[in-house]
């Protein structure tokens, strides 16, 4: 396959994943803005979901106060911000044009489609009347996207590709997720751990600084709608939320769709697959972060801290993605 081709296939399928996580960190940010709780600590929220999506800078350049209504809207609709929903519904629908000859017609056309009915909504004021509704409707586009091209396409270097892409912004847009909402808990996770299991203790001695366990719950409750995994834990572990096991699910479990080590599993089956000479540091590099997911445990992730293992997760994601580029892409200026 001509590397061009499988560049706009790799970012299609990025673009389109990263619209649909976009979606899922604003739901789970709106949920739980809702909870009983000051006004700083709902600002803390949203300010956190700015700073790991790395775009607290580009937002002060044009809006003031950080609340709900403005990072929606930066986040949603934004023609300045690349990561928007708009522009990433529009790059995906863009590179999928590019490589029409690539897909079926049943691929293009839902990918065209979505960008159509996206701009309609946004033109109707579905947005503005409920948030909600919105993300739950990307997220449903999202899901229609990859299963369309799972039941039309061809299992060829074209398939690959997309895989590809839709696995490392899934590993990415994971972790980022579990981060921003740790920032928002002021790292409550790490602290009623202290790698000692001692949550009771630890939650006692901050009430003053952080949230009831009852809104601990529902915070983390939250975090699992987001990812579609609410029901998944309550078959897995049959208890109550607690914040290791949320966050044990959503990295280690392999049979868990959006956990890290699932979508590492996934990037390693496409990379054997599409492997040439120039790729073996890319799968050294891969292969290395599987091996510590699969490997890992719970305990020893606390030990280390949630928050510094997940920035050092997304360090190593990103030169994964620079890996891919350079040994099967055509460089692009975008991320």
């Amino acid at each position: 396959m001509l590397s061009r081709t499988a560049d706009h296939l790799f970012w299609m399928a990025r673009y389109m994943e990263r619209a649909e996580n976009t979606a899922r960190m604003l739901d789970v940010n709106l949920q739980t803005s809702l909870l009983p709780q000051s006004a700083n600590r709902a600002e803390a929220g949203w300010r956190g979901l700015l700073g790991i999506s790395e775009l607290e800078d580009n937002f002060k350049k044009k809006y003031g106060e950080v609340n709900a209504h403005n990072v929606m809207h930066f986040m949603v609709r934004d023609e300045n911000n690349f990561s928007s929903i708009l522009n990433c519904l529009r790059a995906a629908r863009e590179n999928a044009r590019a490589v029409r000859g690539a897909l079926t017609t049943e691929v293009w056309e839902t990918q065209n489609q979505t960008w159509l009915g996206f701009l309609k909504q946004l033109n109707s004021g579905a947005f503005e009347r409920d948030p909600a509704s919105l993300f739950d409707w990307v997220k449903y586009r999202s899901h229609l996207s990859r299963g369309v091209r799972t039941g039309t396409m061809l299992e060829d270097e074209a398939m690959y590709f997309l895989r590809l892409g839709t696995f490392l912004e899934r590993a990415d847009n994971t972790a980022r997720l579990l981060d921003a909402k740790l920032h928002a808990l002021g790292g409550a996770l790490t602290q009623s751990q202290n790698g000692n299991g001692h949550h009771g203790q630890a939650q006692s001695q901050g009430q003053g600084q952080h949230e009831s366990q009852e809104v601990d719950f529902y915070y983390w409750s939250a975090v699992l709608r987001s990812v579609s995994a609410f029901e998944i834990y309550r078959r897995v572990y049959r208890n109550v939320i607690r914040p290791e096991k949320v966050a044990e699910l959503l990295i280690l479990r392999p049979d868990m769709p959006r956990s890290l080590l699932a979508c590492l599993n996934g990037i390693m089956e496409q990379l054997q697959l599409v492997a040439n000479d120039h790729s073996r540091e890319t799968m050294r590099l891969a292969g290395k972060l599987q091996a510590q997911l699969r490997w890992g445990t719970i305990e020893e992730i606390m030990e280390e801290g949630l928050h510094e293992y997940l920035v050092e997760f997304l360090r190593c994601v990103g030169d994964l993605g620079v890996g891919i580029s350079q040994d099967f892409l055509v460089p692009m200026a975008e991320a």
